[in-house]
């Protein structure tokens, strides 16, 4: 537990249940590897996270930006709670040094490792909420995940394939696209996602991802080139 009192002195936190921090960094492979050991994988963390974490970033866009039309907002909400920049966010608070992997899970880096890192920012945001609450979970996220709006901003990042096929398919057909899992595979540490994207009955493309959120973002770019649309 000595580790994770660094993490805690790290992030400014102080866990009342410093079971449910560590939890938060137990990944399924571990377990499997680790069968007696006290806690459950982080799994059911990381589902409480991300509709909280999306939850305070959507009521600080909200508030912050009363000029900013929804379209805006959401894009910048995608933006700042996808996989990439969790990922970046975790790796810069140091997760990787945290993390509970089997043997196999710790020697993988790249995608697999990626993907790790950005559900695990989730199960810690599901983890403080469940421990401490919904003030202090905002501040944590208002200092670690909402201090990167202004960049975003700046480089225009937040303009991805799926904002901009929406705007597009919105201007150009009066639709909004929609998207469906067509095909899921593979293990659950290393799944593999087929999704198509429709504007409602047509199926204009099909993206592949680790991640349905990669997937999608994999077959808006398919589709801005199907669409040809610039």
């Amino acid at each position: 537990m000595k580790e994770f009192e660094k993490l805690e002195k790290k992030l400014g936190l102080d866990f009342k249940n410093k079971k449910l921090l560590m939890q938060a960094f137990v990944h399924r492979s571990y377990l499997n590897e680790n069968p007696s050991f006290e806690l459950e994988h982080n799994e059911r963390l990381e589902f409480l996270g991300d509709a909280v974490m999306e939850l305070i970033v959507t009521e600080n866009l909200y508030k912050k930006h009363p000029e900013k039309a929804e379209g805006e907002l959401t894009n910048w909400r995608a933006a700042l709670v996808n996989a990439k920049m969790l990922t970046s966010v975790a790796e810069g608070l140091g997760f990787n040094d945290f993390l509970l992997l089997s043997r196999g899970e710790t020697k993988e880096t790249g995608k697999a490792r990626a993907y790790i890192l950005a559900n695990t920012f989730e199960a810690l945001v599901g983890a403080l909420y469940l421990d401490s609450g919904y003030d202090i979970t905002a501040k944590f996220l208002k200092k670690y995940l909402l201090v990167n709006l202004a960049e975003i901003i700046k480089t225009g990042s937040y303009k991805d394939s799926k904002s901009h096929f929406q705007e597009l398919a919105q201007e150009k057909a009066g639709i909004t696209p929609s998207y469906k899992v067509a095909k899921e595979s593979g293990p659950d540490h290393e799944k593999k996602f087929i999704v198509g994207i429709f504007l409602q009955d047509e199926m204009v493309a099909e993206g592949e991802g680790s991640s349905k959120q990669e997937a999608e973002e994999a077959a808006a770019t398919e589709a801005l080139k199907v669409k040809k649309w610039k």
